[in-house]
């Protein structure tokens, strides 16, 4: 019995995905070579694949470069305020809904910056918030 149960163990999680992983590997090593992830200690390689998970919202809220809007306009005072009020998971959406990821690319938040933008509509208690998530711009009506 003990047999059996090694040989189908060793069926289920080796021998029958085999294939498919080896297909799987040689196409992530053809975009991504072996050689060159090897100068990341593992904590750096995890940065880089995964971005960063811890967050200073003050910084970011630093970062943030303002078109049509000046930092003390009362709309971006506002926008701040209950932000940081928000619980951690809803900030983390809110960065999801901004760039498309609930997390900062590896390169740092001290370097993460995005713009907020006035759109500028004639009515614009009729418009919704919107992001456009290429070029990490807010759209947020007065």
């Amino acid at each position: 019995r003990k047999e059996f149960v090694d040989l189908y163990m060793n069926y289920v999680f080796n021998e029958s995905i085999r294939k498919p992983f080896e297909d799987f590997m040689q196409g992530f090593l053809r975009g991504c070579p072996a050689r060159k992830w090897k100068m990341f200690l593992p904590v750096e390689l995890q940065t880089v694949l995964q971005g960063c998970t811890k967050f200073d919202w003050h910084l970011l809220e630093k970062n943030v470069n303002y078109i049509q809007y000046g930092k003390l306009d009362q709309t971006i005072r506002n926008f701040w305020t209950v932000f940081h009020k928000l619980p951690e998971e809803k900030k983390k959406l809110f960065l999801a809904f901004l760039s498309g990821s609930d997390r900062i690319p590896g390169y740092g938040q001290e370097n993460f910056t995005f713009h907020i933008e006035d759109p500028q509509e004639a009515n614009p208690d009729e418009v919704c918030i919107k992001a456009n998530t290429c070029s990490l711009i807010l759209f947020l009506p007065r």
